[in-house]
Order: C-alpha cells, then structure tokens, then sequence
C-alpha cells in the first residue's frame, strides 16, 4: 500500500519536475531550498517556545505546514535527478547528509518548543524518536558499506516526517476547533489528555517504532551476514 502511494505521489509531481527542470535548478540546488524550509519550520517552533503561550497551538500548526512542504522537496530532488540523468555518487552523499541535518534540526525545534512550555516528558520521548531516526540510518549507511542492503523497517524517513507534520497539522485544527481541553486523573500529577497530546503521542509513537526499526535492521542484517 505504501509503495502504491509513494508511486502515485511522484507521478503527481512529475509536471512539477518538468517544470523545474526548465528553470535550471539542480537536484542538489532543490535539497539545499529543501534544508533551508526545514530551519524555517524549526524557527517557526523557537519562536513559539519564546514568545507563543502555552495554549497557542498556531506555532505547531504552521510547524507542521512548512515540515510537509520541506519533505515534498525530498521527492523533488531525486526525481529531478533521475529525470535529467544527473545521478552521481556526490548527490547521493550531499542528499542524505543535508536529509540528517532537516530531521536534527526538526527534532531541535520540537524538544525546544516542549521545554519551553514545560511539557519535558513529551521533550524526553522526542529526543528518544531522534536518536532513533539517526540510527535507522545509521544502521542502513553502516550495513551498505559492509555489502548488505539494508532498507527494511517500518518507520523509515517519509514515514517519520509525515507523522510529525500531520501530527502538528492535526493538533493546530483541534485546537482551533475545539477550544483549550484536558481530561485528568486523578492519580497523575499531569493531564492525561490535552491538546498537545495530539502532536505529543504520535512522537511517543514514533520514539517507540524508530528504535524498533533499528533494530529490525540490525536483526536483518546478521541474517544476511
């Protein structure tokens, strides 16, 4: 099913590519334009940790917003390569390096903005997700330099970056709709749930299925080994 829908999306951008193709702009030009809307999303989250009040989920919407916009720049790319027969080995490299910096800085926005408003299990957890996201990769850049193809899991980098971006979108729109709410426990010294938890919990998630995914490669790769 994923498959299915990762095929329809590049054929949906593929006049996009075209387009692009016309301008000039090459793939490593779109990965950089890439990275630079990931470090605005991440100064749209700063910003809400600063100066956003607790209950203002406006911050986390847009957050969420530009993050989806940046991960569409993920397929741009490598389409624009294959399309205009620019694939090299340094393209390979400078895709996946700036790929770690977007997700780190994500990640930094993210643990920010919880701090800041206090939610610091949901920073912790999320912090969790981002170590990870950096050894899904790892474990996949470690295993191919070894020989062994390693691309299995199911939390993979798309994966990861439309939970979070939906997520955020989801949480801004309930917020909206629905007005400033918690449901306690009497036993919990916090909410059991909230607003935030709408973006919170699917990080939790995510912190769960990431080191899962690591360690789903790991396990393939002694059987291939």
């Amino acid at each position: 099913m994923w498959n299915t829908i990762k095929t329809n999306a590049y054929k949906a951008i593929t006049p996009l590519v075209h387009l692009l193709n016309k301008t000039g702009i090459t793939p490593n030009g779109i990965t950089s334009i890439g990275l630079g809307i990931t470090l605005v999303s991440t100064g749209v989250l700063i910003a809400g940790g600063e100066v956003g009040n607790r209950g203002d989920f406006r911050y986390i919407f847009w957050f969420g917003a530009i993050t989806l916009f940046a991960g569409l720049f993920d397929m741009l790319d490598g389409q624009l390569a294959r399309i205009t027969n620019k694939i090299s080995k340094f393209g390979a490299l400078y895709d996946s390096v700036l790929d770690r910096y977007s997700e780190m800085f994500m990640f930094l926005g993210i643990c920010y903005y919880l701090v800041a408003h206090h939610y610091f299990l949901s920073s912790l957890f999320a912090f969790i997700a981002m170590i990870g996201s950096i050894m899904v990769s790892y474990v996949r850049a470690r295993a191919e330099s070894l020989g062994v193809e390693c691309t299995v899991g199911i939390m993979q980098r798309p994966e990861r970056v439309l939970t979070i971006g939906i997520a955020a979108l989801l949480a801004g729109i309930v917020s909206y709709f629905f007005g400033d709410f918690k449901y306690t426990v009497a036993w919990l010294p916090f909410p059991f749930f909230e607003n935030i938890s709408v973006f919170t919990i699917p990080i939790f998630i995510l912190a769960i299925l990431t080191n899962f995914t690591a360690f789903q490669r790991i396990n393939h790769c002694n059987n291939k080994m």
